[in-house]
């Protein structure tokens, strides 16, 4: 039986735990879009779930062979929106980890932060133009508003990836 869940993440780190708690209850993840998952019944904590953002989309050659490469490995591509994958181990299978050592850690929570950088300047950029013309038009000052508080919300996500970084370089230094 299928189960459509309509749910909104900021946090893949959550939402990665989200879909392992769910599969934790026996609801494996088959495929995704925009704010929708779906999920079919499954020997409950059968699946490891992991969220990773690729460099290009998952059409993408390089993006494909990551992924083919992946799938040599026993991990099995579930679902793609953009630059983001949806992958899953049987967790027979052992420990899922796609970044073990703090160097590739840091490598990949920099994408991300980057990935957020640039969401963030663009909807501030368009958000504050539109606040600015607001002056002639008030419906372009409230349009302004929404997407500058988009933009707002986008730079909150890159600064809590930034504070991870810190850590991850802290914890480096500590080993060192």
């Amino acid at each position: 039986m299928k189960y459509v869940i309509r749910k909104a993440y900021w946090n893949y780190e959550k939402e990665e735990n989200w879909l392992n708690e769910m599969a934790s209850k026996g609801l494996a993840l088959t495929d995704y879009s925009w704010c929708r998952y779906v999920f079919e019944e499954c020997e409950k904590g059968k699946y490891i779930y992991r969220i990773e953002l690729l460099d290009n989309p998952a059409k993408h050659p390089e993006s494909n062979a990551y992924i083919k490469f992946l799938e040599g490995t026993g991990v099995e591509f579930v679902a793609s929106y953009m630059r983001w994958i949806f992958l899953r181990k049987k967790a027979s299978d052992g420990p899922f980890d796609l970044y073990s050592d703090l160097d590739s850690k840091i490598k990949y929570y920099k994408k991300i932060r980057s990935f957020w950088t640039v969401f963030s300047a663009m909807e501030l950029t368009i958000g504050l133009s539109n606040v600015l013309l607001g002056i002639i038009n008030p419906i372009n000052f409230w349009c302004g508003i929404i997407v500058t508080s988009v933009g707002l919300c986008f730079l909150s996500l890159r600064h809590n990836v930034a504070k991870k970084i810190k850590k991850l370089f802290q914890e480096k230094k500590i080993r060192e």
